[in-house]
């Protein structure tokens, strides 16, 4: 393989051949490919590798190598990470029948300890048809008695929980989360254990305007309407200090990031922005337990400040929109008009009398459309 280069001073061909053309580029470079090369008969071609080409500026030709710019990776927004062994699970939790039997073998306790002492009042030993008994009296014994029969039927009165439908309690013992009792009926709940109440139920919330902006920038004010649940109750009611007031401050965080369409804006644009909103708040409450179905927007208005300005400006598009739709219907009228006369035969009119004819159709359709118009 050869490689020759052709300068200016060199003529471009033999002096008694044909003339060659002169090249374009003058420093250009060209290759000359060995006619055995391009007809080879090997059925398996030996792959050759090859090294990346890296193009530069030729010397001499005047041309700037281009700059790249180097690309910076957007950073991504750190995902909300709660502790990862705070998982809701079921608690232990009794019948509420054994609270109820508990709670009666205390008072039944109390009620033989005091007979056994004699200080149970006849009344109540004839009701409950005691034999008379003189009674050892109030010693070590019969206060060890009382304590043990208080201890017992308060422990089985004071644990009697009843458990509702859509309703769950987070159980929480010297601050470690102890599980989640979602189970409904009269249940037996250790009374040392701490009780929060927590609403599971398929819940909807209406917001108030919150602030927002279009595609422009411009200052708007939203109300939303979230339909969300608690899905994992140890994770909302521990993660957070306030799960409700955390879904608040993400819906306001998507409304900030998701820019808003005006009612009346290109079809469809209105379910875009809620798909929009109901991925990013759903995936900044779902570390929470908040289980997010539906962020949409059911008001929009511009922001005080700038709602009598937009309101002119939207005036004065409509008004700009009619008059160039009228127009459009008066050129086609005029043109279906003159093309129909001079097709038929009508009339024969030279430049300057069609023209004049355009001038007065075009004057009078626009004067009806004036006169019609509300």
């Amino acid at each position: 393989m050869s490689t020759t280069t052709s300068h200016p001073s060199e003529p471009e061909g033999p002096a008694d051949g044909p003339a060659r053309p002169g090249r374009l580029i003058q420093n250009e470079a060209t290759t000359e490919i060995p006619v055995h090369l391009l007809f080879r008969d090997d059925p398996d071609p030996a792959p050759v590798p090859l090294k990346p080409a890296v193009v530069g500026r030729r010397q001499g030709t005047g041309e700037q190598p281009r700059l790249r710019r180097p690309a910076f990776a957007a950073p991504k927004r750190p995902v909300p990470q709660v502790d990862p062994d705070l998982a809701e699970r079921p608690a232990r939790v009794l019948p509420g029948a054994v609270g109820v039997l508990a709670g009666a073998c205390g008072a039944a306790g109390c009620v033989a300890t005091s007979w056994w002492a004699g200080v149970l009042p006849p009344l109540a030993g004839e009701a409950l048809r005691l034999p008379v008994y003189a009674g050892a009296g109030l010693g070590l014994a019969q206060w060890a008695a009382y304590a043990g029969a208080g201890v017992l039927g308060l422990f089985g009165l004071g644990g009697l929980a009843r458990g509702r439908t859509g309703r769950a309690w987070v159980l929480d013992l010297f601050g470690r989360y102890r599980g989640t009792v979602r189970r409904s009926g009269l249940l037996w709940v250790n009374p040392l254990l701490l009780r929060r109440r927590v609403d599971v139920r398929l819940r909807h919330w209406r917001s108030e305007p919150v602030p927002a902006a279009d595609g422009s920038g411009v200052a708007l004010r939203v109300v939303v309407l979230v339909v969300w649940r608690v899905r994992d109750t140890a994770r909302a009611t521990l993660g957070v200090e306030d799960h409700e007031t955390y879904l608040r401050e993400c819906v306001e965080a998507g409304l900030a990031r998701v820019p808003v369409e005006m009612p009346g804006g290109p079809r469809g644009a209105g379910d875009a922005v809620g798909e929009a909103l109901t991925r990013l708040v759903a995936a900044d409450a779902a570390p929470v337990g908040l289980e997010v179905f539906s962020v949409q927007p059911v008001r929009v208005e511009y922001a005080p400040e700038v709602a009598a300005a937009m309101h002119r400006r939207r005036i004065a598009a409509l008004d700009a929109q009619h008059r160039a739709s009228v127009l459009t219907s008066v050129v086609d009228s005029v043109e279906d008009t003159v093309t129909r006369l001079t097709v038929r035969g009508l009339v024969e009119l030279d430049d300057y009398e069609r023209k004049a004819l355009v001038k007065d159709l075009t004057v009078a359709f626009c004067a009806g459309r004036g006169e019609t118009a509300p």
